[in-house]
């Protein structure tokens, strides 16, 4: 506990400390409000800032939340791959050395006790922990699925961990297959690949396990490239895909009955862009915070495009339980996460 308290004294006296980048001082409505229709957040930039000689970040690739409320991010700086906040944004912890490419982060419950999953694109592993940092199981490159040739040719981007403790690794970076494993590590599947076909990839960056509505569950896997998310079967069959035009979505975050996405870049791919996307449960897009406001025309979204100057490269979105968002951001200047306060 003495080491915690020194943490937050640390990370809060050091606020000040912290100048933010041109970009994050947000252009906002006049209400200081972002979103469209129901989904509207104010904006603090300031959440979660410390001082970055004791406690630097690199891209800030990912968070989530555990049941306790704590929320853990991962970047691959390695003084301290992972920093886990409060929902005020106070330190509690900083922990991880190890991690050069620390990209993915996935938790999963299994049995009352929660693990995380950090896909390490330097590593070309997947290696499962405890939430203090504790190694439990690594995922390597599946040389026996004959895919591959080397090690170096995976290159997992995240994982989805289905509720009997199956694996799916997304190798977002390499030869974009998607590889299913059961909780003991035995391959059972692989599927996906880079091509042209429909149930090919570009970019396979995200994928989660969209069980809503009371539905048979099935795989969200998000197309970066080629704009899409595609629904597969657990059994790795191709069912639909959902065009999302002009956003470059990093990974699938399902929350009620939602699905919430980072849009790293907006329109043709444009550097120093990104805006956050909200489906509703019929997976039509209901809002673009810092995008544009979100048009069907004959069943068919008009392209996406960054209105508001707010987000710099966001990369993910992690939801609490009041839906407020946490968003942190890739190669945005060592910045830390930005927070969206429903309203």
């Amino acid at each position: 506990m003495q080491r915690r308290s020194f943490i937050k004294k640390t990370s809060v006296a050091s606020v000040g400390l912290v100048s933010l980048p041109l970009f994050a001082q947000a252009r906002t409505n006049e209400n200081g409000i972002v979103g469209h229709g129901d989904f509207k957040y104010k904006v603090n930039v300031n959440w979660g800032a410390l001082n970055s000689q004791y406690y630097p970040v690199n891209d800030c690739h990912e968070m989530v939340m555990d049941k306790k409320g704590r929320l853990y991010l991962l970047t691959n700086n390695t003084k301290n791959n992972v920093l886990v906040y409060n929902k005020d944004g106070d330190l509690l912890n900083a922990w991880g050395t190890q991690y050069p490419g620390a990209h993915g982060l996935t938790l999963h419950d299994e049995n009352g006790t929660e693990y995380l999953y950090i896909s390490d694109n330097n590593r070309h592993e997947v290696i499962k922990t405890t939430l203090d940092g504790k190694v439990i199981q690594v995922y390597s490159c599946p040389l026996e699925s004959e895919k591959y040739e080397s090690k170096s040719s995976f290159i997992p981007t995240e994982t989805a961990i289905a509720s009997n403790g199956d694996v799916y690794i997304a190798d977002g970076y390499g030869a974009q297959y998607i590889t299913h494993y059961n909780a003991k590590g035995e391959l059972l599947n692989i599927f996906g690949g880079k091509g042209s076909q429909m149930h090919h990839f570009d970019n396979a960056h995200g994928i989660c396990i969209d069980a809503r509505n009371g539905k048979p569950p099935t795989l969200l896997i998000t197309a970066r490239q080629q704009n899409k998310l595609k629904r597969f079967s657990m059994a790795g069959e191709l069912i639909s895909t959902i065009d999302l035009p002009g956003a470059y979505i990093c990974r699938p975050v399902i929350h009620n009955e939602n699905v919430y996405l980072a849009s790293i870049w907006s329109y043709d791919g444009s550097p120093d862009t990104g805006f956050i996307c909200v489906l509703d449960k019929n997976d039509q897009l209901v809002s673009a915070p810092g995008g544009c406001v979100p048009k069907y025309t004959d069943g068919k979204l008009g392209s996406m495009y960054q209105t508001l100057s707010i987000f710099k490269h966001p990369h993910d979105v992690c939801v609490d339980e009041d839906e407020n968002l946490y968003v942190p951001q890739w190669n945005s200047g060592k910045t830390y996460p930005i927070k969206l306060t429903r309203v």
